[in-house]
């Protein structure tokens, strides 16, 4: 919760519009991010814009030039397809997908996350354990069943295009990589190293995290975001099969991310946002050693 100084008026009253100073207003450009009043701001892809920054002006009575930049919500460059990504990672997904079901089974065996295999008392070869530490990337683009597939691939269309036009082409990517690893790491922790898991829910889960934090940043309704949070974690603890492991992490690296980069102090934004992002994937590495250390 916020507190304003005590005895201090002016600590407690909202800035005034920048074009009409008398009416006060606690909305704010997602562009430049001067305070506008309702007359004035212009409805955007995410979040408002002031009319200057909506239609291109700058001037004597716009911001200075690099407030005027165009910038997402995060302070990334504003892209001419803000879900380019989505779709490139739709694609991937659906690219490993095919090559699933055309290659041979040994594909699939080296894009899984295990821990170790075979299990005792058999002399393990394969697995993180053993130094494939690729298997925590690409087990986030690998699926099996076309119903998992379809599930993870609407979830990331759905929750990925807001977020992507929110954070910028680079954050965005760096969430959904840092997040979908936090789920491989808590997996390979928690999980038995013989069982094998896979898929994108992991990175999508953290997407979900990234989407309350977008949500809380433009003051909008919260409940629909938390009911299908709570529908999803349902199925994570009830649906046999699931990895709830790769979900919880996702989710708590996401939102971590998600918050950090949405809501840091605009004088430290870069110091804040990739700092957060430097901690997670420490925490990753960590992890992974850890379990390592303790298979080995």
């Amino acid at each position: 919760m916020d507190h304003a100084a005590a005895g201090s008026p002016d600590a407690q009253s909202l800035p005034g519009c920048y074009r009409h100073p008398d009416r006060e207003t606690g909305i704010r450009c997602t562009r430049c991010e001067r305070p506008i009043c309702t007359d004035c701001m212009v409805n955007a892809s995410v979040g408002f814009h002031c009319p200057d920054c909506a239609s291109g002006r700058t001037g004597g009575n716009g911001p200075a030039p690099a407030a005027s930049r165009p910038r997402t919500l995060a302070g990334g460059t504003i892209a001419a397809d803000p879900h380019l990504l989505t779709k490139i990672l739709i694609g991937i997904n659906i690219a490993v997908f095919i090559a699933v079901h055309t290659l041979s089974e040994t594909f699939l065996g080296d894009m899984v996350l295990i821990g170790q295999w075979p299990p005792t008392p058999y002399v393990p070869h394969e697995g993180v354990a053993e130094g494939e530490w690729y298997r925590l990337v690409t087990t986030m683009f690998t699926h099996e069943e076309i119903w998992h597939l379809g599930f993870n691939m609407l979830s990331l269309w759905f929750l990925g295009g807001p977020l992507e036009a929110a954070l910028g082409r680079a954050r965005y990517l760096t969430l959904y990589l840092a997040s979908g690893l936090a789920g491989s790491a808590l997996t390979y922790l928690l999980a038995s190293p013989s069982q094998a898991t896979l898929g994108a829910s992991g990175a999508v889960f953290g997407l979900f995290g990234a989407t309350a934090a977008l949500v809380r940043r433009l003051n909008a309704d919260m409940r629909p975001v938390v009911i299908l949070l709570a529908i999803n974690l349902v199925f994570t603890f009830t649906w046999s099969g699931i990895a709830w492991q790769a979900h919880i992490g996702g989710l708590v690296a996401g939102a971590a991310i998600g918050y950090a980069m949405l809501h840091a102090p605009r004088e430290r934004r870069a110091l804040v946002q990739y700092g957060t992002c430097a901690l997670v994937l420490v925490a990753v590495v960590g992890l992974t050693l850890l379990r390592t250390a303790q298979l080995t």
